[in-house]
């Protein structure tokens, strides 16, 4: 393969990592590879009667959710574009980004930091 960067520039390395993840994720679909809680779980007719009880947000919850959302864009509204533009900064000239991401989070939410980091570094898709 022309050592580390013949086979590097021919993808092998990503190419291998891939099918073997691919190969992986088989296994755990078709059973042939248990993992406890993923694939292989409790009895069809186990021997306790058991109920799980699911946490589950009311319509209300959600509501004030989102208006403490907006009420944080509303408040950083001015302050919020001039954080994402140095977050995507330092990215863009490779520094250590976690001080300045701790600044950013004081002013946006993590939706308008995903996005803005979307922006500089695009989202990874994975060649099958």
């Amino acid at each position: 393969r022309g050592g580390v960067l013949g086979a590097m520039e021919t993808g092998y390395q990503r190419g291998r990592i891939q099918e073997q993840s691919l190969y992986y994720e088989r296994r755990k679909h078709d059973g042939s590879l248990p993992i406890i809680g993923v694939n292989t779980f409790l009895p069809a007719n186990p021997t306790k009667n058991q109920t799980i009880e699911l946490a589950r947000s009311t319509d209300d919850e959600k509501q004030d959710q989102l208006r403490r959302l907006q009420a944080f864009h509303d408040a950083h509204q001015e302050t919020s574009t001039d954080a994402l533009e140095r977050l995507q900064k330092a990215v863009l000239e490779e520094k250590n980004i976690f001080a300045e991401l701790m600044n950013t989070v004081r002013h946006c939410s993590v939706g308008q930091i995903t996005s803005a980091l979307f922006e500089v570094g695009g989202k990874y898709r994975r060649n099958v």
